[in-house]
């Protein structure tokens, strides 16, 4: 757990934390025992000082208890875990009671006096008792998780066993009695992971997870279809080859889902990603950019090498039949060039390695952003070819005339004509493979990569089973079952190529500056979600003139988005609500600059308006955020911090009055939207000011002596709210893990006020 580091705290090295929801079941706890490590700092020990320390001890004792108490019942439901959640409890229970203990100081009248061991007298049997307690309830927690592990497991198994029924079923009655068990199965299937994947920290295997999930989701229906074809079709070659794709298809997907879920691999194999374009050029900048730093910490050939790497991969763009001869001329002249900046910055490097001379040192400097700027040039090219070429794709594939033509062809029978457009859809397979190769190189991020490997294997593997689907529909064309089979497949390639437009849209909000999560869908309004007295307003868009008028503000706009994201990256800690609401306003502000280019998910003013209303209620959440942290800073910076806040409900508020304005008429509402991108223009500015100052304060707070203070509520707040959003209530009690965090978060019911 991060934040107790600075107290030289920590959990078991050997406990790895996977999920949010353990390691925010642990914040509170840190929270309140870093404040009794820090105490000693303290100059002054008075009366109201001494009380909290007891008042905090007695808290951290009281919900250590009542936590061990509902470990202890699910060590008794769960007798494979029994003797290490048994031992891990007991240990949990003495260093609770143990601080206790040492935290009994408030009617003492000397309590630095040695005749009573007290947490003024024996620091380091309440820093033993502090590291005892985390491991303990760090062990109870990652047990009590084993359970949720197990129930995935256990629901895959009885998934697999019905599977296995529905292959070997030969009539009809069978095959909808059990595929009605499997529904079922597949329901809770589908909860229990789903709950998984929004508590897994790695994004990398949460896009694993969806990517997982998405393909079962789509499966289940062609399972249906293309069962009940081959029930229907018995002595059908294409059907039977329809039917064991599927099938096949589907257990990958569950054997993956395991595997991310127990983070194991088949055989004991690494899962070796290959590089793209973009993530090799960004690392071999960041070694070029430390030369600044140090001189020698790695050598020519390593750099050498990292180039070769990345050069090798543009031959991907280079190679293809899909790249522009004008693309694919700039790529070549490019890692030309790439070459030659290398070979200029070795030269200088190593004069500077033996002479560091001020000329020296600026030749480097020089070498060092020539170097650099070639590679994101060469990167912006690879990007533009990914995203034309899909561009093209997606715009040429729109009619989706082959699978029309496929229909229709199989209806009529006409085997001929099916082999033809097989022909053709297969051609387009390609293509689209190709795209999201290509795609995967520039994404910018390990879940957009993720999401463009799990997009080309949708290609791969449906291009085939809409073949042999139209394949058995031409044998067959009075078969209704068949003909519905075959929509179920187009339906889903038409449903990837959907899927493949937003992917490029993220893509490229990832290429201009954007974080690379899908942040721009937080609180969009949604049809019937508005305001009643606003249901008999006509919804309007900006017109072209209209738009024109507003571009510098919304230009103005969407270059303070860039600026706040930049201030949040800088923070490591990323769950900080400070940084939650920052990104959150930053990413619904964006949303609003699309607006002003007729772009984005917002489409009328109506939506901007109800925009705008939640973008002010975020920023009073933020307000009352930077009010908890005043608390933890030194009281000198208080009202500074303070005085910021005010100034931020201030304009907030006067969002708020102008986004709730009626407006009748066109100019009128042209008149507020002006208004509403002005006001959310002076609440970013005003957030721009303020992150850079709640980051000094925080490495301010952090450095200093860390006197006496009270757990921060944001994390409260965060317990409270976040981890109940992902599991329902309904199994609350049977998941293991959420009966034990409520105990623990009630730690934070104390002020130390």
């Amino acid at each position: 757990v991060s934040s107790s580091s600075s107290s030289g705290l920590g959990a078991d090295a050997g406990l790895e934390i996977r999920t949010r929801s353990v390691e925010q079941t642990l914040v509170p706890l840190v929270s309140q025992i870093t404040t009794l490590i820090n105490h000693k700092d303290k100059p002054k020990r008075s009366d109201k000082t001494l009380q909290a320390i007891q008042r905090v001890g007695q808290a951290v004792n009281l919900a250590v208890g009542r936590f061990v108490t509902v470990g202890e019942a699910i060590a008794n439901e769960n007798h494979e875990l029994k003797e290490e959640m048994s031992v891990a409890c007991i240990e949990a229970r003495r260093a609770g009671e143990t601080i206790a203990q040492l935290t009994d100081v408030a009617s003492l009248d000397h309590p630095e006096s040695d005749s009573h061991i007290t947490i003024f007298t024996d620091k380091t049997g309440v820093v033993k008792a502090a590291r005892l307690l985390l491991s303990s309830v760090t062990k109870v927690l990652v047990l009590a998780d084993r359970i949720v592990i197990k129930q995935i497991i256990t629901s895959r198994n009885k998934v697999l066993a019905t599977m296995e029924q529905l292959e070997k079923v030969s009539s009809f009655q069978e095959f909808v009695q059990i595929f009605s068990q499997f529904g079922n199965e597949m329901v809770e299937f589908a909860h229990l992971t789903g709950d998984r994947q929004n508590d897994l920290k790695d994004e990398k295997k949460k896009a694993r997870m969806a990517a997982s999930r998405a393909v079962l989701e789509k499966c289940t229906m062609m399972l249906l279809t293309a069962s009940k074809t081959c029930l229907r079709h018995p002595d059908c070659e294409s059907a039977r080859i329809n039917k064991d794709g599927v099938f096949h298809r589907m257990r990958l997907a569950l054997e993956q889902v395991i595997e991310i879920v127990t983070d194991s691999r088949p055989n004991g194999e690494n899962e070796m990603a290959p590089i793209s374009i973009y993530s090799g050029i960004k690392e071999f900048k960041n070694k070029v950019e430390g030369l600044r730093e140090n001189l020698y910490f790695l050598s020519k050939e390593n750099l050498s090498t990292m180039l070769e790497v990345i050069l090798e991969h543009t031959e991907d763009f280079t190679d293809s039949a899909y790249t522009s001869h004008e693309h694919r001329e700039h790529i070549l002249e490019l890692s030309k060039q790439a070459k030659m900046e290398l070979e200029q910055l070795v030269s200088v490097w190593m004069q500077a390695q033996n002479q560091k001379t001020k000329d020296l040192m600026e030749d480097l400097e020089v070498a060092i952003l020539k170097t650099c700027q070639c590679m994101n040039e060469l990167k912006r090219e690879v990007h533009s070819a990914a995203t034309s070429l899909a561009a093209d794709l997606l715009k040429y594939h729109t009619d989706h005339m082959v699978l029309k033509a496929l229909k229709i062809t199989g209806v009529e029978g006409n085997l001929e004509a099916v082999a033809e457009y097989t022909c053709k859809l297969s051609e387009q397979k390609e293509q689209l493979v190709e795209m999201c190769r290509l795609l995967r190189h520039v994404s910018g991020t390990e879940p957009l990569e993720i999401t463009c490997i799990h997009a080309e294997d949708t290609f791969q593997v449906t291009g085939p089973q809409i073949i042999s689907a139209a394949e058995t529909l031409a044998l067959h064309p009075s078969s209704k079952i068949a003909k519905e089979n075959l929509e179920v497949f187009c339906e889903a390639w038409e449903s990837q190529l959907s899927d493949m437009s937003l992917l490029l849209r993220e893509i490229n909000d990832v290429f201009e500056g954007r974080r690379g999560e899908k942040r721009v869908y937080l609180s969009l309004p949604r049809p019937g979600k508005h305001n009643a007295n606003l249901k008999a307003l006509k919804p309007v868009k900006l017109d072209t003139e209209e738009q024109a008028k507003i571009a510098k503000l919304g230009l103005e706009l969407h270059l303070l988005t860039s600026d706040v994201d930049s201030e949040t990256e800088k923070w490591e800690d990323q769950e900080n609500e400070i940084v939650q609401h920052g990104q959150g306003m930053s990413s619904m502000a964006y949303s609003m600059y699309l607006f002003t280019r007729g772009e984005g998910l917002l489409k009328t003013t109506q939506d901007l308006f109800h925009q705008a209303e939640i973008f002010a209620t975020e920023g009073t959440k933020l307000a009352s955020a930077l009010h908890a942290f005043s608390d933890q800073v030194h009281k000198d910076d208080k009202p500074l911090l303070l005085l910021e806040a005010e100034k931020l409900i201030s304009v907030c508020k006067q969002l708020q009055i102008t986004a709730k304005a009626s407006a009748q008429g066109k100019s009128a509402t042209f008149t507020k939207v002006d208004a509403c991108i002005l006001k959310t223009r002076n609440v970013m500015t005003l957030l721009c000011q303020l992150l850079p100052l709640c980051f000094k304060l925080l490495r301010k707070n952090k450095a200093g002596n860390g006197c006496l203070k009270p757990a921060p509520p944001w994390k409260e707040d965060r317990i409270r709210t976040g981890t109940n959003a992902h599991t329902p209530e309904r199994r609350a009690e049977t998941l293991g893990i959420k009966s034990l965090e409520n105990h623990v978060t009630n730690m934070t019911f104390l002020e130390s006020k």
